[in-house]
């Protein structure tokens, strides 16, 4: 059943979409991350406009986070102190990064850009993430007992100044930092149509030493409101939001999360870090291969401004 996409100006398979969606939210649910760095580059290889997919993605992205922030919320696990300081930071991000976005666009040099970023920013964090779980598994098969970092373990962060005590963390910090963070997550999520929780959350863990009781939750409520601003703001200065591509995303997103958080009780979170970072590495080789591989069709019909009339 084709559907046809007015904004990304083609057609697709409706159970297609739907099918990536729940993909998508069902590894979601698995790993417990958003899954924003994974469905923009599904969609930019199934041939939807990279600045199309960017823009709509963050529409499914803040629906899928509502539902998990709201249970965090009701459990008394977020730090709504702290996640004000963020989303403030965050919304400020977003204005810069839809403003660059907007900038890369007019330039011609959107796609380009999104494919570097995407490379060197999940190859980055998926080496990471595969040697710590490779290094815990050793570890484990060698018998040896893992002792977690203290929350209250401080580092060279906390003798900044501008230090604000954040009385559900139990943290007294620079404030600073907190900020840096928030403004990086929401400019690198305007860009990417990403929602950052897969940086965020071992940031605001070994950086600022937040408790793993109020981390997620914190995160999951950053990246609600982050998104929703990027929503709004992409679809009035570059009106690349597809409104029928994000319904679809989102009603496959919300049924495959379930599935996938069920799944996710039957493996060790050594052994679900490990999968999560073979995946990102997938992706981070597949942008990779598109900036060395010659296109299919190396001609454009596009029109140069200027040249006509």
């Amino acid at each position: 059943m084709q559907i046809y996409l007015p904004i990304a100006e083609l057609s697709m398979n409706l159970f297609f979409l739907i099918g990536i969606g729940g993909a998508v939210g069902f590894l979601s649910g698995l790993f417990g991350v958003g899954g924003g760095f994974l469905l923009t580059p599904l969609l930019i290889f199934s041939g939807v406009p990279a600045p199309v997919a960017v823009a709509s993605v963050t529409g499914q992205v803040a629906a899928s986070s509502t539902s998990g922030a709201l249970s965090y919320y009701r459990r008394g696990g977020i730090d709504l102190h702290l996640a004000m300081y963020l989303i403030l930071s965050s919304t400020i991000g977003a204005m810069i990064g839809v403003a660059t976005f907007s900038a890369l666009r007019a330039a011609g040099q959107l796609d380009l850009f999104i494919s570097v970023s995407y490379l060197v920013l999940l190859g980055f964090v998926g080496t990471l993430m595969m040697i710590e779980a490779v290094r815990t598994l050793m570890r484990r098969r060698a018998g040896v007992v893992m002792r977690d970092k203290l929350p209250g373990q401080h580092n060279w962060m906390h003798a900044l100044p501008m230090r604000i005590r954040f009385k559900k963390s139990r943290l007294y910090i620079s404030v600073l930092p907190v900020l840096a963070i928030g403004v990086f997550i929401g400019w690198v999520g305007a860009l990417l149509g990403i929602g950052g929780g897969f940086i965020l959350v071992p940031a605001l863990v070994y950086l600022l030493r937040v408790p793993a009781n109020v981390v997620v939750g914190t995160s999951l409520l950053q990246v609600v409101a982050m998104m929703c601003v990027t929503l709004v703001l992409q679809a009035v200065t570059s009106q690349s939001v597809d409104i029928l591509l994000a319904f679809c995303l989102m009603l496959g997103g919300t049924v495959g999360a379930q599935f996938g958080a069920s799944a996710g009780k039957y493996l060790r979170g050594d052994q679900l870090r490990a999968l999560l970072a073979l995946l990102v590495l997938a992706v981070a080789i597949r942008f990779g291969l598109t900036l060395v591989l010659p296109p299919s069709d190396p001609f454009s019909m596009a029109i140069i401004a200027g040249r006509l009339g």
